[in-house]
């Protein structure tokens, strides 16, 4: 098994990609028979509502597995819409105790954004050595996601990364299949002014507790009313996995999710609407990028690889931007939540 680990994750990095190719061009082909089942409701999980786009992609998925995952490195699929306690496995079959890695992914991370041909979603994979029950995002060593473009795009964007090596950044053109190289550079930026930075607030349940916590944090930072105000943009990119993008390509200075400490202070009983762990199971791209994901206190994410646990997490762009936020944010999270 160590073996495997240690010497296969550059061609474990290409597999990812080649996954999520494969889903990308399966989506795209299903919405030009015609897309309006996309947004029919499939069914409703303990993870979250699943929509037909999602079906596609699951079928889409499995297919892979089945034609191109190597027989030599028995794999579990920890994946939205497929029940935690249900097994998946490649070879189907494989005892989970004989796997030696585990897969998770969100096939359409931002499947609101995609159905609706709104904005972009994002397939985000990982893998992790197996460690049972015991597997958590700590220990994912190689993370891919790639762009779902909407209909009047010509061009995906696709991350990867094998941790300890860096990010593989490229642009795919939909037109002529041709890949060039993405320049990737988190922002440098070493305050909030005139920048993109903001604490998701993307459905009703928990905003004004969560807007309450962001305009502090602002006030609290300096930022509101300095040089006449309005300083601070906000962009409300429903995709953690789009969030990850935005950090690491260097749009946004700051992106952060608190819902489930909301959700919990409120009662709303409403966490299966927050990130759940293939919701930013990517994490690893922004940090190999120079960016820094963690728990809001600054803790390290170590949530288990499942398909339920809600993540509260922020994201910056460098390591002066975060602690900058760490202390206030620290007080804030205490006093209300």
């Amino acid at each position: 098994m160590c073996f495997v680990v240690k010497t296969n994750l550059e061609q474990a990095r290409k597999l990812l990609c080649a996954l999520q190719v494969d889903l990308r061009d399966t989506l795209i082909a299903a919405r030009v028979k015609g897309a309006r089942s996309f947004a029919n409701i499939a069914a409703v999980t303990a993870a979250d509502t699943i929509y037909q786009v999602d079906k596609i992609s699951e079928v889409a998925i499995f297919a892979w597995f089945e034609r191109h995952w190597p027989r030599a490195w028995p794999v579990e699929l920890v994946m939205e819409g497929v029940e935690d306690g249900d097994e998946v496995t490649f070879p189907r079959g494989t005892p989970v105790v004989k796997t030696i890695f585990k897969c998770i992914l969100d096939p359409i991370d931002g499947t609101r954004n995609l159905m609706y041909d709104k904005r972009s979603a994002w397939a985000l994979a990982a893998l992790a050595p197996q460690r049972g029950a015991k597997t958590n995002l700590g220990d994912i060593v190689v993370a891919a996601m790639t762009e779902l473009p909407t209909s009047k795009q010509w061009r995906s964007d696709q991350l990867s990364a094998v941790r300890g090596q860096g990010v593989v950044a490229q642009m795919h053109d939909l037109r002529t299949g041709r890949r060039r190289p993405l320049a990737l550079r988190p922002s440098q930026a070493k305050n909030f002014e005139h920048g993109f930075a903001s604490i998701a607030k993307f459905f009703p349940e928990g905003k004004t507790l969560l807007a309450t916590v962001e305009e502090a944090l602002w006030r609290e930072l300096g930022v509101l009313g300095k040089n006449g105000g309005q300083l601070v943009f906000d962009d409300q990119y429903i995709s953690t996995g789009g969030q990850i993008y935005e950090l690491a390509v260097g749009h946004d200075r700051m992106l952060g999710d608190l819902r489930p400490l909301a959700y919990a202070k409120l009662k709303l009983g409403s966490a299966s609407l927050c990130c759940h762990p293939y919701d930013i199971c990517t994490a690893l791209i922004l940090s190999e990028a120079g960016g820094i994901v963690e728990a809001p206190d600054g803790s390290a994410l170590d949530a288990l690889l499942d398909t339920t646990s809600p993540i509260a997490w922020m994201g910056y762009a460098n390591p002066t931007l975060a602690r900058a936020v760490r202390p206030v944010l620290r007080r804030l999270i205490k006093s209300h939540f």
